[in-house]
């Protein structure tokens, strides 16, 4: 007798036996014990997880002799269940729809399905990869699968239920099947490997339950193979061998070569590993692969049930996490799993392959984009920028930024080192001492590193002395004083350089104070005028702009209320009188007593003349 791979010797004969399907066969028991089975099913999923399998076990079941009726579990020793397993049932049709895909096969299906069953009580047609029917065979078969008669059943097992009409899906009850979980995959290899009597490592077991990626098939087939390559017993190297996988403990030298930035490290490992044969898409879907799961170890920790690896595995893994934060390890993920789809069609794959690492490795030098974004608004607000026009600059030269002694002098801290201490808490670039009872103090920020100093975005504020300190509507303190008229024009001239000069014209007659870690203005606006005119790129800028000033992470609250009287008179005497008259004006009157109209800018014509 010739050899049985192991995909067909232990193949499921009965409900009980498939593996991580629980929600289908469950339901097809049930179905059979109160009689309420369907004449048409869809069975869809991955490949080599149990659609054919279950199929063939619903038919034992339907047709098995044991009983006079369908029984949930087939007795697999009638005439009927060993005929169906061995495929040679004359009422169990398999039908290969891929060859069989035109019209005239469906037409003979359909005219053979009028005849009763030979001697089963149910003529079943089972259409592996019916999704590769033609539509006009799907339209020959729609009425005899809506309205069939009383012994015929059909099942449709398909990898792409998508193609398949919608008229047909909504004639059957549609199963989807689920990939087999890691762990169910290496406890079914376990118990093979123990049955066939063979020795196998436990990190062997775990690669090729890996190498399966969900398919109970896939990893027995490499599990045949594995062990016709072995020599007495299954190792990790002879498998890693077999399966053309790179040793995870060079994915982890390549990710400390990333960490440190060796542009000439990375480049000699990749050159050891193609010169070893490996190919270089298979290397690019490991390394993908292996910070996928150096992610989830970040996120959810390394005893995480999301890792689905051996104990070394995480190990490594869980290590590659320390070097790196979350954001770079998902910007070193996107980067693999972009050059991985570069390789599949592309010429000089080793040119692509030792590109992404390169990538990876320039990757640590990168600024995260909210210290560009507030850097830029620092500059603008700060007008000390000496850059030419139209060429705006992010980042300021080195010999144009502040140093970390002069910070600590000034008192500034950057907007991106305060949105750190507000996401991670205390950080040691800024510090804050807050007495109780005596409302917020602002003190000098520590020395901070050169990395995260930016220029700065608007006067030091001083610390506020006690006797300034009013009370406000609720009766806490509210400090009035040089340090709120800073912060003023460093938030409006940040708005103004921004383009919202309506919104800062609005906010500038507007009363200011700044409690308990909030910067509440109020302006002589209605609360819908005030919510169109402060969009979300403006209430990030003044945020942005108030935190750095203040060297704390601040809130921004924009209250109507105010009066336009608060206005400075510097602003007074820019408009030259014209706010004032404006106001006088009998027109300008009405249209704010029956709208809630305001005044937002003042044009002077005669300037124009």
């Amino acid at each position: 007798m010739s050899y049985q791979v192991l995909a067909r010797k232990y193949r499921p004969q009965k409900f009980s036996e498939v593996i991580g399907q629980e929600h289908v066969t469950r339901t097809l028991k049930n179905a059979i014990e109160q009689g309420r089975t369907a004449h048409g099913y869809i069975f869809s999923g991955h490949r080599g997880i149990g659609k054919t399998t279950v199929a063939r076990i619903l038919a034992m079941a339907l047709n098995c002799r044991s009983t006079d009726h369908p029984v949930p579990e087939p007795c697999g020793i009638c005439d009927s269940c060993t005929e169906i397993r061995a495929g040679n049932a004359v009422d169990v049709i398999e039908i290969d729809a891929a060859t069989n895909r035109g019209i005239d096969e469906i037409r003979e299906l359909r005219d053979a399905a009028r005849y009763r069953p030979a001697r089963d009580r149910f003529k079943i047609y089972i259409l592996d990869e019916a999704h590769q029917i033609t539509d006009a065979a799907f339209n020959a078969l729609l009425k005899t699968l809506e309205e069939p008669p009383d012994h015929m059943v059909f099942m449709l097992a398909t990898t792409q239920p998508e193609d398949i009409p919608q008229t047909i899906r909504s004639r059957c009850q549609h199963f989807s099947f689920r990939a087999v979980r890691f762990q169910d995959i290496l406890g079914q290899l376990r118990a093979l490997v123990t049955a066939e009597k063979i020795e196998a490592d436990e990190d062997a077991l775990a690669l090729l339950a890996e190498a399966g990626d969900g398919s109970m098939r896939d990893a027995l087939s490499i599990l045949d193979q594995a062990i016709a390559s072995c020599d007495g017993r299954l190792t990790a190297d002879a498998v890693r061998q077999l399966v053309g996988a790179a040793h995870s403990g060079v994915l982890e030298d390549v990710m400390q070569a990333v960490a440190q930035a060796s542009s000439e490290e990375v480049l000699r490992l990749a050159d050891k590993l193609i010169c070893e044969g490996h190919n270089p898409t298979h290397f690019a879907r490991q390394m993908a692969r292996f910070l996928r799961n150096a992610v989830v170890a970040k996120v959810a920790g390394k005893d995480s049930p999301l890792l689905q690896l051996s104990g070394d595995e995480r190990a490594r893994v869980a290590r590659v996490a320390e070097l790196f934060g979350e954001e770079d390890l998902a910007r070193h993920l996107q980067i693999m799993l972009r050059t991985h789809s570069e390789l599949g069609y592309k010429q000089e794959q080793r040119f692509h392959l030792e590109l992404g690492l390169l990538k990876m490795a320039h990757a640590q030098r990168l600024l995260p984009i909210e210290q560009l974004l507030t850097e830029a608004a620092g500059t603008q607000s700060g007008g000390a920028s000496t850059r030419a026009p139209g060429r705006p600059s992010i980042v300021a030269a080195a010999g144009e930024r502040r140093s970390a002694a002069e910070s600590q002098a000034s008192g500034y801290v950057s907007p991106f080192a305060a949105d750190s201490a507000r996401k991670g808490g205390s950080k040691p670039e800024l510090s804050a001492d807050v007495q109780p009872g005596s409302g917020p103090r602002i003190v000098a920020a520590a020395v901070a590193p050169a990395r995260v100093v930016m220029r700065a975005a608007a006067p030091a504020v001083a610390e506020v002395p006690e006797e300034s300190a009013e009370p406000d509507a609720q009766g806490e303190p509210v400090r009035q004083s040089s340090a709120v008229e800073s912060l003023r024009s460093s938030v409006l001239g940040a708005l103004a350089n921004a383009g919202h000069r309506m919104l800062a014209s609005m906010l500038e007659g507007g009363e200011w104070r700044v409690n308990a870690g909030e910067l509440v203005i109020s302006a002589a606006a209605s609360a819908t005028v005030i919510d169109m005119a402060l969009g979300a790129d403006a209430r990030r800028l003044a945020i942005a702009t108030a935190s750095g000033v203040l060297g704390r992470p601040v809130k921004l609250n924009v209250v109507p209320g105010g009066t336009s009287e608060g206005a400075p008179a510097s602003r007074a005497a820019s408009n030259g009188g014209g706010r004032s008259r404006a106001e006088q004006d009998a027109v300008v009157q009405r249209m704010q007593e029956k709208f809630g109209a305001q005044i937002r800018t003042i044009i002077d014509y005669r300037e124009k003349r």
